[in-house]
C-alpha cells in the first residue's frame, strides 16, 4: 500500500470509530429517555385510574344528593305556601 491509501484508511477508520462511539452514547441516552417515559406513563395510568374511581364514587353519591336537594326544594316551597296562607 502506498501512503495515500494508508492515510485514507486511517481517516476512514477514525471517522467510523468516532461515529460508533457517538451512536453508543446516543443509544444509551435514548434508552434512559424511554425508561423515563415508561415511568411517566405508569404514573399517568395510576392517576387516571384513581380519578376514574373518584368520579364513579362521586357519580354514585350525586344521585342521592340530587334527590335530597329536590326534596329540600319541595319542602321549602311548601313551607312558603303555608306561610302565605296564614
Amino acid at each position: 500500500m502506498n501512503t495515500a491509501s494508508e492515510v485514507l484508511v486511517i481517516i476512514v477508520s477514525s471517522v467510523l470509530a468516532i461515529f460508533l462511539v457517538v451512536l453508543i452514547v446516543a443509544g444509551v441516552q435514548f434508552i434512559k429517555v424511554l425508561k423515563q417515559v415508561r415511568r411517566i406513563t405508569e404514573r399517568a395510568e395510576d392517576v387516571a385510574s384513581s380519578v376514574e374511581s373518584a368520579a364513579s364514587t362521586i357519580g354514585k353519591a350525586a344521585s342521592p344528593l340530587a334527590v335530597l336537594k329536590l326534596i329540600g326544594t319541595i319542602v321549602n316551597q311548601a313551607s312558603k305556601i303555608n306561610r302565605k296562607r296564614r
